[in-house]
């Protein structure tokens, strides 16, 4: 190729812009009672107190005890629908081994039954141009096949690295949900196991950079990560619990940026401040073993 067409020649990102607005098709996704009950020991349900911890989300035969569903058991459907296609398809061609995880939100319009079926469809919302990649931002409505009403919505963001600087939006330049300078009102510390990620993964999201190490090892890590929704789960449960009484009904919606990975073993807490806005609202942070910020910008509202 001559010089000059070389000098003239500028990125181009194999992203589609004209996604934006574009919708998928329905999927559908059915879930059992044994599947709830996978996802709550998934995040941790009952492994600090075995006997009586949380048995409504971990069993289905307690005497007195009807089982219920942990809130964010709603991110599955993202991983597990299954028919027709995700707006993601629309989206063009890319590195799938680039793309990155970076905000989740889930709203609840009534608790999640211990079995059903859902009707998904996606929507790209935005496609951002943050320089040294792009972020895709997507929504979801999921409507019970029961009634046909809706059951949750999600939100998603996905950055995928080395798709930027094509001279497009930069997106939303505020930062939601930041913590006060002061000592929050409410800590809740959890364990997670050296296996978390093995059992998580029993959910849908069999991604090997959760439990091959030859995988971990080209993104630098010492040994396979924890799944971040393995960790926005274990935040979901100290949320219900702190907040809610560990009622699913009083739980309306959840949102947070993912900014640094976990490894299965380390402890997580998760901080939260109370009173920062309007009544029945929290923001929240959780960090690692060291103190670092693992999930941030985090919004809780609840009844």
């Amino acid at each position: 190729m001559p010089q000059n067409k070389q000098v003239r020649s500028r990125h181009i990102m194999p992203v589609n812009l004209e996604a934006i607005g574009s919708k998928g098709t329905p999927r559908t996704w059915a879930w059992e009672s044994k599947d709830a009950l996978l996802y709550a020991l998934g995040v941790g349900c009952g492994v600090a107190d075995p006997v009586g911890a949380e048995l409504e989300f971990t069993t289905e035969n307690t005497m007195g005890v009807d089982q219920k569903v942990l809130p964010t058991f709603c991110v599955l459907a993202g991983f597990n629908a299954e028919g027709g296609k995700s707006a993601m398809a629309n989206a063009g061609t890319y590195d799938p081994r680039m793309l990155v995880h970076g905000e989740q939100g889930i709203r609840l319009h009534r608790p999640i039954p211990v079995s059903g079926e859902i009707s998904l469809t996606d929507e790209i919302t935005g496609i951002y141009d943050k320089g040294k990649g792009a972020v895709i931002a997507t929504k979801a409505i999921a409507t019970l096949a029961a009634d046909g009403q809706p059951l949750f919505e999600t939100t998603s963001s996905v950055f995928i690295v080395g798709e930027g600087g094509f001279g497009g939006d930069r997106g939303p330049a505020d930062k939601p949900n930041e913590a006060p300078d002061r000592a929050p009102d409410l800590t809740v510390t959890y364990q997670t196991r050296p296996d978390q990620a093995l059992l998580y993964r029993l959910s849908g999201d069999r991604n090997p950079l959760h439990s091959d190490k030859k995988f971990s090892d080209v993104g630098g890590f010492p040994k396979p990560i924890l799944h971040g929704l393995c960790t926005y789960g274990f935040t979901g449960r100290a949320l219900l619990s702190s907040l809610c009484g560990n009622d699913p009904a009083r739980f309306k919606a959840m949102e947070g940026r993912f900014s640094s990975p976990v490894l299965p073993g380390e402890a997580l807490t998760i901080k939260i401040w109370t009173g920062e806005g309007q009544d029945g609202t929290a923001i929240f942070q959780t960090v690692g073993g060291d103190g670092r910020i693992v999930i941030n910008n985090g919004g809780f509202e609840f009844r």
